[in-house]
């Protein structure tokens, strides 16, 4: 939308990183299986609450995996939004017994258990880039910057976050 406005100078959108959806469980709790649809479908149907952000991760969850794995009316009731604050630490306080979020934001929250990103078919990524802004003071430095984030020795980093780096000739899903 920024390209699109012309906000951006032309040629500078970098493509960083792939940002996928995980769950995480009070440490100390019984690890569950979420590597298959059918696995992940019945850890929810038995978990005693179940929470998910308020960011476009979070929306995926409540508006279409829930739908995905045929469980929207089994999970009323005990599935819910938590605003402006990591899921994961209200799951490590014990008030969410499983919560979903973008990796990223899940794995530096101390007290919970990463049990891992929910199954291919079911992910949802957001795409993480950026671009010099038109009216940039310093353009060809924050050229340089995204060039950096982008490379090889900024790959290992972004991985240990949580994401997966973009490389190039990757398209966006």
């Amino acid at each position: 939308k920024l390209e699109q406005a012309r906000l951006t100078r032309p040629g500078t959108r970098t493509e960083l990183a792939d940002s996928p959806i995980g769950m995480v469980v009070k440490k100390g709790a019984d690890i569950p299986d979420i590597s298959s649809e059918t696995t992940l479908r019945n850890t929810l149907l038995q978990a005693r609450s179940i929470a998910y952000s308020d960011s476009a991760s979070g929306m995926y969850v409540s508006e279409e995996l829930f739908k995905k794995l045929g469980i929207e009316k089994e999970v009323t009731g005990k599935a819910t939004k938590v605003e402006r604050i990591p899921v994961a630490s209200e799951v490590a306080k014990g008030k969410y017994a499983v919560g979903f979020q973008q990796v990223s934001e899940l794995l530096p929250i101390q007290g919970v258990t990463f049990i891992g990103k929910i199954p291919d078919n079911l992910q949802y990524i957001t795409r993480f880039a950026g671009a010099v802004t038109r009216d940039a003071e310093h353009p060809a430095e924050g050229k340089a910057l995204l060039n950096y984030l982008a490379s090889p020795p900024s790959r290992e980093v972004i991985r240990e976050t949580g994401m997966i780096p973009v490389t190039s000739g990757d398209t966006a899903r």
